[in-house]
């Protein structure tokens, strides 16, 4: 794994400890609080009322991006998470230093996303939002028994890239056009919720890449465990020839060339992934390719 970052409260120069970089210790906070994919989610909901040219309610994105905080700060303060014989890489050390603060930001996003779920009015959707919940926290949570063992979703053979990928666009594809009114089987939010899949589920094997050993230990059967790295890495790439295929109504040719940049970005991310490589490689490039993608179409559709 990559250098991990060393936190200690010694000043002594010669004790031999490496002084972290204040911007550094900026930068893993944002990183490995979930504050960055938040964004992330936030900013593929926004392209999403971007593509119908609709201006994105402020509270709805706040929504997104207070729930997406919760979940996955929920998620990394598991105890069996910390509990696993593993070398614990520098994400994963930073998460375990910080397991107080994550919880306490978990329970605040809570807070703040309930609030607005309850004031603006979504109880009607309860059901629908609720199993979109329920599959983010049972994804980690044992609910299966398999040759005695309990089992968490993503545990399951091959399964989990395809609930992130579907858990990601149902948020971001599915819940802006039920705010627009939009029916989600018609043509024109399904032609926009496979783009988004298949580019989620692209971007989703490069994580399965990153925990390859993780997995095996773990007895997680994934791509990258059954098929190896490089089959990994194609099937990956073809996830987002099958996005790059699939283009909204009203994209014209140009804008359509344009387009496809983030999928070119996710393409070279998906290529150099590694499972050496370092955490910022995953939790700043990978994540990030979603928010460059909001970047495009940011300035293709307004």
């Amino acid at each position: 794994m990559s250098p991990e970052p060393l936190h200690s409260s010694s000043t002594a120069p010669d004790a031999g400890v490496v002084r972290v970089p204040q911007w550094r210790r900026g930068l893993d906070a944002v990183l490995y609080s979930s504050t960055w994919l938040a964004l992330a989610a936030l900013a593929l909901t926004w392209s999403t009322f971007l593509f119908w040219q609709v201006h994105i309610p402020f509270r709805l994105g706040l929504m997104i991006f207070t729930a997406t905080l919760f979940l996955y700060n929920i998620d990394s303060v598991l105890p069996y998470k910390h509990g696993q014989p593993l070398m614990l890489s520098g994400r994963k050390r930073w998460m375990l230093e910080h397991r107080r603060e994550l919880l306490a930001l978990a329970m605040v996003a809570l807070g703040v996303s309930g609030t607005l779920f309850f004031l603006d009015g979504w109880q009607h959707l309860m059901l629908f939002l609720g199993h979109l919940a329920a599959i983010s926290m049972l994804y980690s949570l044992p609910v299966v028994k398999v040759r005695g063992q309990w089992r968490a979703l993503r545990d399951l053979p091959l399964l989990k890239v395809f609930l992130i990928a579907y858990v990601w666009a149902a948020v971001t594809v599915w819940v802006p056009a039920l705010h627009l009114n939009k029916p989600l089987l018609g043509p024109v939010v399904g032609v926009l919720f496979l783009r988004r899949f298949f580019f989620i589920l692209a971007l989703a094997f490069v994580f399965d890449i990153r925990d390859y050993t993780k997995d095996l230990h773990t007895g997680t059967r994934t791509f990258p465990g059954m098929f190896g790295v490089p089959a990994t890495k194609w099937i990956a790439l073809g996830a987002l020839v099958l996005a790059g295929i699939v283009v909204p109504a009203g994209v014209g040719t140009a804008e359509a060339l344009v387009l496809t940049l983030p999928l070119l970005a996710a393409a070279s991310t998906i290529w150099y992934a590694e499972e050496t490589r370092s955490d910022y490689y995953f939790a700043l490039l990978t994540d990030g390719v979603m928010i460059f993608q909001f970047l495009v179409v940011y300035v293709v559709k307004w």
